[in-house]
């Protein structure tokens, strides 16, 4: 039917009251013409009747076979619409002359029809818009089906890995045959992580993401390759010229007072006067000392060794860390033995006791706590000084970061390197009543639950 607008209707009459009135009407028109008959043929009621039939069928069915077709072809049309609905063409319209309810199914359906045509082109434009957005992004994306085929790539991966042709199609072994070794062993090691690519010059970082999911009852895999090497060189070099500062004025704290003590000193002897010598080369001693401990945080942070984790009865390793620092145990230790580097995470455990006893808490107030559960060791160490404002806990483990006048701010950092390098992670909290509760969380292999 023809995409008009239907006319304004004054007068509504359902289809109820059409076709009673049109029986009515038909008839009252063969009473008439039965009537009509028995006037001109008296006394023969079945010669009345047939001659009355056969004039009065043949109008009935002309006049209901015209109200009908019409509505027959309003049918085929909404057939034909629904159809088109489900073909994606939403483009149609339908118009009913009459005021009556095949009318409020014609609304409806055009109604409906420009719901599904706005939605439609909505659609349309935010695949526009999130197509522009994923082939533009700098991340490289591959979506990988279950058989390792490539579904979808984006710019960033055809120039990547395939100089800008497209990689629908193929397989993800034949294209990384032909890239770099490091992404073929990224890939390999099925996890997340960092892998450098070429040399020199030339040397790339890139950061390899992957999230499996079902699409259409399939499994796929999204791979996402982000090239760091800018940042990261930007990171590098604000890192230095942090520490070249950090650095800088612990020297210069600490050669200041020296070159002056050195220079009294040397007056002191000139005149003869010995007497006050010892108190300055004391002074001397302790702040040589300072700065070798200094530089001694410095080169274990840059030299962590990768750990050797070895299980580890609890008893001895904390006599051992009992005679270098005071702390109280909160409860007995668990049952089976430990898996861990004893040397690295002793020294880490220092860190934390360290900084509890120096946060201002009374000492027999400075605990450790272990416990060992569903494949995690934690060990938390609390004490029951000011805790960390929001600001400072955001800062609190990054290299260098300290609130102390004498501090390097390597302690928290070190820890969490320990921590991560087992495995493991490093958790600040604010405890309820005031203080800090430093929980370090490391993976125990399942056999050691047993």
């Amino acid at each position: 039917m023809a995409n008009r607008p239907m006319p304004a209707k004054s007068l509504r009459l359902s289809l109820l009251t059409r076709w009673t009135a049109l029986v009515a009407t038909l008839l009252v028109l063969g009473i008439g013409i039965a009537l009509l008959i028995a006037h001109f043929l008296p006394g023969q009621p079945l010669l009345v009747m047939g001659l009355s039939l056969a004039c009065i069928v043949p109008i009935a069915v002309i006049t209901i076979r015209a109200q009908l077709q019409s509505m027959l072809s309003l049918f085929r049309a909404l057939s034909g619409t629904v159809a088109s609905y489900q073909d994606g063409d939403f483009a149609f319209s339908l118009r009913w002359p009459q005021n009556d309810e095949l009318s409020d199914l014609v609304a409806a359906h055009n109604a409906l029809g420009d719901v599904l045509r706005q939605q439609r082109l909505d659609l349309v434009q935010r695949e526009l818009l999130l197509d522009t957005m994923v082939q533009n992004t700098p991340v490289a994306m591959l979506l990988v089906a279950d058989k390792r085929a490539i579904v979808y790539a984006n710019l960033a991966a055809r120039q990547l890995l395939n100089d800008g042709r497209r990689l629908e199609g193929h397989q993800l072994a034949e294209i990384v045959q032909q890239a770099a070794p490091a992404l073929a062993e990224a890939l390999a090691r099925s996890t997340d992580g960092l892998f450098t690519s070429g040399e020199g010059e030339q040397e790339e970082v890139y950061h390899l993401a992957r999230r499996r999911f079902s699409l259409n009852g399939r499994q796929h895999e999204l791979l996402l390759l982000r090239q760091l090497t800018l940042e990261l060189r930007r990171q590098e070099v604000q890192t230095w010229k942090k520490v070249i500062r950090v650095i800088s004025h612990e020297l210069n704290n600490s050669l200041a007072p020296l070159a002056s003590l050195a220079h009294s000193g040397a007056e002191l002897v000139r005149r003869g006067q010995t007497a006050r010598l010892p108190q300055i080369l004391a002074i001397i001693e302790e702040r040589t000392r300072h700065l070798e401990s200094f530089i001694l945080g410095y080169a274990r942070f840059a030299k962590l060794p990768a750990p050797r984790p070895a299980s580890c009865a609890w008893q001895p390793f904390l006599d051992s860390l009992a005679a270098q620092i005071a702390f109280v145990l909160d409860g007995a230790p668990p049952a089976p033995p430990a898996f861990f580097d004893a040397a690295q995470l002793q020294q880490a455990l220092i860190n934390l006791l360290k900084n509890a006893h120096e946060s201002g808490s009374n000492a027999d107030c400075v605990s450790m706590h272990l416990s060992q559960a569903h494949g995690m060791l934690r060990i938390e160490v609390r004490d029951r000084g000011p805790g960390m404002t929001e600001a400072v806990m955001d800062n609190a483990l990054v290299p260098f970061y300290s609130t102390k006048r004498s501090g390097t701010g390597l302690g928290l950092a070190l820890t969490r390197e320990i921590a991560e390098a087992h495995g493991g992670r490093l958790v600040l909290a604010n405890r309820e009543g005031g203080g800090l509760a430093v929980t370090l969380m490391l993976p125990q292999p399942a056999i050691e639950e047993s």
